[in-house]
């Protein structure tokens, strides 16, 4: 990809009021913004493979859905937005035709420990899997808070709930997984 220079939100969104320039626009955005997807993306599936399928489908779906940004938050909340929901909706699809079990969350430490782009530890696997135990909303809401530090205010315009609903699902969710790796661990 080639490095484009760098924009501030202001001048992206000027781009991308001026139509003939609107192209160009999008790809700083994938520019700017890919890597950063990525990660959070990859918290909640787990797969590398995964993870670039998402962000791509994000990117095509945030690109049909440009006229629909109504500049009312950051280019990077509305693009969370659409990842995660693009993330959990993976997700969903796979349950639904693979009838995940625990048995298969059982296996993603194993699994990630042979995953050449998987740089961590058993313990770290361990977390991964407690976290792939988790259901949806509480697995969103503690990576993007524990990975990713996002604050509560901002998880409340990316997942349309409130601060107090998400404080709730964090600790639960922060709780099961101390318990899963603990558990697994001894």
């Amino acid at each position: 990809m080639v490095k484009l220079p760098q924009y501030s939100e202001k001048e992206i969104l000027s781009l991308l009021a001026d139509p003939a320039k609107r192209r160009k626009a999008f790809e700083v955005i994938v520019s700017k913004y890919s890597q950063q997807l990525y990660w959070k993306i990859r918290t909640i599936v787990v797969s590398h493979d995964d993870a670039d399928d998402v962000l791509q489908n994000t990117f095509l779906k945030a690109w049909a859905s440009l006229d629909d940004f109504r500049n009312l938050s950051k280019i990077s909340t509305w693009l969370y937005r659409i990842a995660i929901n693009e993330a959990l909706d993976m997700i969903r699809k796979r349950r639904r035709a693979n009838d995940v079990s625990m048995d298969t969350v059982a296996g993603i430490a194993e699994t990630l420990m042979a995953d050449p782009y998987f740089d961590g530890d058993q313990t770290q696997a361990l977390v991964q899997e407690a976290i792939a135990a988790l259901p949806d909303v509480q697995r969103t809401v503690f990576t993007l808070r524990y990975y990713h530090n996002v604050k509560y205010s901002e998880m409340s315009q990316m997942l349309d709930t409130s601060e107090g609903a998400l404080k709730a699902s964090y600790h639960i969710a922060q709780k099961k997984v101390t318990e899963y790796v603990e558990k697994r661990h001894s």
